[in-house]
């Protein structure tokens, strides 16, 4: 079997989140919440289509396991999610 073949060979995967420098330590939980939390700040505040909000979503997506944004958004949609967005 040749290389190509491989049934394990993975693409590399590249992270799109930038520095921050209010997260300097390897955990990036925070990173990841305050991420989220500023991308629907953002299209809440100024629309979808603002281009500027796509760094905040492309780095939340980046950071962020889907089980914890899958959670996020149920909690957004039932209106018991524990940041206020429209501030």
């Amino acid at each position: 079997m040749s290389d190509s073949e491989d049934p394990q060979v993975t693409k590399p995967f590249k992270f799109v989140t930038g520095f921050d420098a209010r997260f300097p330590n390897q955990n990036q939980t925070k990173h990841c919440w305050q991420n989220y939390v500023d991308y629907h700040k953002c299209i809440l505040a100024k629309g979808e289509d603002f281009a500027p909000c796509r760094q905040f979503y492309l780095a939340y997506r980046s950071l962020c396991p889907s089980g914890w944004t899958q959670r996020w958004d149920d909690q957004r949609e039932a209106g018991i999610f524990p940041c206020r967005l429209d501030q």
